[in-house]
């Protein structure tokens, strides 16, 4: 009789949609015709295809809660982002959406860690050896309170304005970047 074994735990990358893969919009993503993305962070998902991380999306959509989009129409939008990443040549593995609204009190939205938390769970992934990427103080609370091993803050989408913010808020410990590209060269 073989002993038990544990699955092997991956290090995953969770990443922020909105202000890190593609652009944000003041009045929310509502459709495909709203999505533009970041050619830098196209280019770093390809190069991120081989790697040992696991490639998730983490994403906020208060849109849904407010009923702005339905479920459906915000999961279309990202089964779009995740179909042009790898027409692209890029890979994501998979992707965690929170629909509620800011004052519904869920686990899942940012800055908890309900996401972050599930993934782990589901995928058999490694906190400890993982990051946390976005471009707001809410996406570094949830990556601290998981807790993964590293956050980083993109200074694309909203990620310039909020650095006062995560600084304000007393955080440490996390790397700012220019962009997703330029996360590189500290996750390989």
């Amino acid at each position: 009789m073989k002993p038990f074994q544990q699955p092997l735990l991956r290090p995953a990358l969770f990443l922020d949609r909105d202000g890190v893969i593609i652009e944000n919009r003041a009045n929310y993503v509502r459709s495909w015709e709203d999505v533009t993305f970041y050619e830098q962070a196209l280019e770093a998902l390809r190069r991120l295809r081989d790697t040992p991380y696991v490639i998730v999306i983490v994403t906020n959509q208060s849109a849904v809660g407010r009923g702005i989009l339905t479920l459906a129409q915000a999961e279309a939008i990202n089964q779009g982002v995740v179909a042009h990443i790898r027409a692209q040549g890029g890979r994501v593995d998979a992707v965690y959406l929170c629909p509620h609204a800011p004052d519904e009190g869920c686990a899942c939205r940012k800055p908890q860690p309900g996401m972050l938390r599930q993934a782990a769970a589901d995928l058999n992934l490694d906190l400890a050896r993982s990051w946390m990427v976005g471009d707001a103080l809410t996406d570094i609370q949830a990556g601290q309170a998981a807790p993964v091993g590293h956050t980083a803050l993109v200074r694309t989408g909203r990620g310039e304005a909020q650095l006062p913010l995560c600084q304000k808020a007393g955080l440490s410990g996390y790397l700012v970047v220019e962009d997703l590209l330029h996360l590189l060269p500290y996750l390989l």
